[in-house]
């Protein structure tokens, strides 16, 4: 008799069904399933060897967690065993709403009551881009978020950043006050002597133009650095 040693084919309807993705979060709630287990609800179906959950959780150690997924290019995703166009859509748009809902309109964003506040509401997106960018919070008198605009796209220092560009939709919008965010696409947050050096002049020109510079934040890969709490162009 000939012995086979592939693995047989696992589906999630094979797990109890207490232990089943849907039927815990009807039961407990999404924040109740692990990442592996809500990517298994998008995924619906595993492979040979694999129910679904075991896919997300190969995923996720592929990718090195969910700001992973969010970053990986879409084919790269795609062609993972198991994946294919449609599952890899719909992992990209999953994460893209995700994303979405931390831009939703102002009055529904909570007020930036310390660098952690404002990391949290950038993090999430810029830590996955490829390229520097600037960005500036525009807060109103109770430090609510207005808006967020981006103001530059590539190297940002201090010889090539227009002070100037970083008020322009501050005054438009009548705010009170601007936080100053810029991403490192190293990974590494930790702020350069350009940095500081634009940070110094953002703090003299917003003092002009009587709108508070509360801070300039470094965003990292899952980290971030506040250039206020270090001291750094704010003296």
């Amino acid at each position: 008799m000939t012995e086979t040693n592939s693995k047989p084919a696992y589906r999630i309807s094979d797990l109890h069904e207490s232990d089943r993705p849907r039927e815990r979060l009807a039961a407990l709630g999404p924040q109740a399933l692990t990442n592996a287990e809500l990517l298994a609800i998008l995924l619906r179906v595993g492979v040979q060897g694999e129910n679904a959950v075991e896919v997300g959780q190969r995923l996720l150690k592929k990718f090195s967690g969910l700001g992973g997924l969010h970053r990986a290019p879409f084919k790269e995703l795609m062609d993972q065993h198991g994946m294919g166009e449609a599952k890899a859509s719909q992992i990209k748009a999953a994460i893209e709403l995700g994303r979405r809902l931390t831009l939703e309109s102002p009055e529904e964003k909570p007020a930036i009551n310390s660098p952690a506040d404002a990391a949290a509401l950038v993090q999430y997106d810029m830590s996955a881009l490829e390229q520097e960018h600037l960005r500036v919070m525009l807060l109103d008198r109770r430090n609510r978020v207005l808006e967020v605009v981006e103001v530059y796209k590539g190297s940002v220092n201090s010889s090539q950043v227009r002070v100037g560009e970083l008020f322009k939709d501050a005054i438009r919008a009548n705010a009170s006050a601007v936080i100053v965010v810029h991403n490192h696409p190293s990974g590494d947050p930790t702020p350069s002597p350009d940095d500081v050096a634009v940070t110094r002049a953002i703090v003299q020109a917003g003092k002009m133009l009587d709108i508070d510079v509360l801070d300039h934040l470094v965003i990292g890969q899952g980290k971030w650095v506040s250039l206020k709490e270090k001291g750094l162009g704010f003296v």
